[in-house]
């Protein structure tokens, strides 16, 4: 099989699809993948920020009703933290497997976009201050650039804080 021109147009997504029909502006950046290279690895090969790459985290709280965080690549989520402002007793990060099944996504792959389940997003408030950000296009090795405000406009996202350094 022939390698994939890494400038050539890069197949729909769940994603792409949902952000395409909501008619949302977005730019697509493929890079190599690399197993537990997270946004480390994709800002470098994109010469991103990693604070402007935004991981999708899919987690759960205690009656395990599903969730998603939107978190800065270089930061962590307070569990704490984020149980406390969104009333619930914890939260924690589902396994892999599970993640896998409400998202539709792989994990390394998950988009907040086009997930199979609806489930409530929350999103860390200081991205919403920035111009533009990296955010998984649905698949591992692939972002898109969006502006961040679509996370609440069409999403229902709610801006939290309970970002730690990593």
């Amino acid at each position: 099989m022939a390698k994939k021109d890494k400038t050539a147009h890069v197949s729909e997504t769940p994603a792409t699809q949902w952000l395409r029909a909501n008619k949302v502006a977005f730019t697509e950046h493929p890079y190599d993948y690399v197993e537990h290279g997270g946004t480390a690895e994709s800002a470098r090969q994109l010469g991103l920020d990693e604070h402007a790459v935004v991981k999708t985290l899919v987690m759960q709280d205690q009656d395990a009703k599903p969730l998603i965080v939107l978190m800065h690549g270089d930061r962590k989520v307070s569990t704490k933290n984020l149980a406390r402002q969104i009333g619930a007793k914890s939260v924690e990060p589902c396994k892999p497997e599970v993640a896998n099944r409400h998202s539709g996504y792989l994990v390394g792959g998950t988009s907040p976009f086009g997930t199979r389940r609806d489930m409530p997003v929350y999103v860390e408030e200081s991205i919403l201050a920035l111009p533009r950000i990296a955010i998984n296009g649905g698949r591992r090795g692939f972002l898109v650039q969006i502006e961040p405000r679509v996370c609440v406009d069409l999403l229902g996202a709610r801006p939290v804080q309970c970002a730690l350094a990593e």
